[in-house]
């Protein structure tokens, strides 16, 4: 009894605001005839229910007018409505505040549709709110589709993410795969520097030894070099400034020569590993050939440059030692050595000498 009452009263607030507006009132006629969903409520009413609802409201809901009186808006939420949204809601009702918000509503038929809900308050002359009138948009087809280009974004996320983790994977192989085969190079280098080791030291003839020793000491550079594409993270690439200051240490350390001093100018050059190894030989050429010019009393400085040099890479070994004769035949040897490296790379080999000063240029394009 209590709720025909409800809607007795709701219904007669109805008709009170429609007495006030003829039926050739403009409003009344915008309200009841415009295709946007619009209902009028009473907050001065138990619930604020619904005193008027048009036609276009019931065509969208599949409420009747009549079923819409004295209830209260909420019968159009159900189990997927955003709480959080209705709270917001309610909150601008009880402020007396206008609000704009987004619902997933029900039909009467359990059918579901997107709401885009505009409420505003109507005041009397003294500022008291009379009434609440509220629109709706049903924007369905303009959510689904953000729910399907959120759905797709999802899905190409994840596609993206297992590309992803796939080319990681393939790289990881790719890197453990050329991890083995420089292992595997080095190793056989190692090998080979062993054999010829082993036969130098059994040779006893001294053309043999010193053509051995020539040969083995190639095969070290070489090695090297493949120790540290080995042992970086970086397989890709060769740092020929790092390689160029441990070769030159080492040569000069082996050498037993205190005499002979070294000077650097080094800055991070790095290669692609294809050109590692005739890299690796032009260095060596360089600083070994330095060395036998100053293989004498009296030792002198050997200087390494290797940088960078407007779109090209420098290296440079020069020195002021005491020249000395060396074996031409050694000599010629490795300036064969020099020269196909040089081809090999595409790189320019330039020679200048002063009266103690001698210098290689070697300079080649950075790709």
């Amino acid at each position: 009894m209590a709720e025909n009452q409800s809607e007795q009263d709701a219904r007669l607030a109805g008709d009170r605001l429609l007495a006030e507006h003829a039926s050739d009132d403009p409003f009344a006629a915008a309200f009841k005839h415009t295709r946007m969903p619009m209902i009028i409520t009473d907050p001065s009413q138990h619930d604020n229910p619904i005193i008027f609802s048009n036609a276009a409201f019931s065509k969208l809901t599949g409420y009747t007018p009549e079923e819409l009186v004295g209830k209260n808006c909420r019968l159009l939420q159900g189990p997927d409505t955003d709480p959080s949204a209705v709270t917001k809601l309610r909150k601008a009702i009880d402020s007396e505040d206008s609000i704009s918000v987004d619902l997933l509503n029900y039909r009467k038929d359990g059918s579901t549709f997107w709401n885009a809900l505009y409420v505003s308050p109507a005041r009397d002359s003294s500022g008291k709110v009379k009434y609440f009138f509220a629109s709706q948009l049903d924007f369905t087809h303009i959510k689904n589709r953000e729910i399907e280009l959120a759905e797709a974004r999802g899905n190409a996320e994840a596609e993206v993410l297992t590309r992803t983790r796939e080319l990681e994977s393939a790289l990881e192989s790719k890197t453990l795969l050329v991890h083995e085969v420089d292992h595997r190079v080095k190793n056989n280098l190692l090998t080979v520097a062993s054999l010829l080791k082993l036969k130098t030291r059994t040779s006893t003839r001294d053309f043999a030894k010193h053509a051995l020793d020539s040969v083995l000491e190639r095969i070290e550079a070489l090695s090297m070099v493949q120790r540290k594409l080995f042992t970086t993270d970086d397989v890709g690439n060769f740092d020929v400034a790092e390689f160029a200051r441990e070769l030159a240490v080492d040569l000069v350390s082996a050498s037993g020569r205190p005499d002979i001093k070294l000077e650097f100018d080094l800055s991070p050059v790095l290669v692609p590993a294809p050109k590692a190894s005739p890299l690796a030989l032009i260095v060596n050429e360089l600083i070994s050939d330095a060395m036998r010019r100053g293989l004498r009393d009296g030792g002198g400085l050997i200087s390494v440059t290797v940088k960078r040099l407007n779109g090209h890479f420098l290296v440079e070994v020069s020195d002021d030692v005491e020249p000395v004769a060396v074996d031409p035949e050694e000599d010629s040897y490795s300036k064969l050595i020099l020269q196909a490296s040089a081809k090999q790379l595409g790189a320019s080999v330039e020679t200048s000498r002063t009266e103690k000063r001698t210098t290689v240029r070697v300079e080649l394009l950075v790709k």
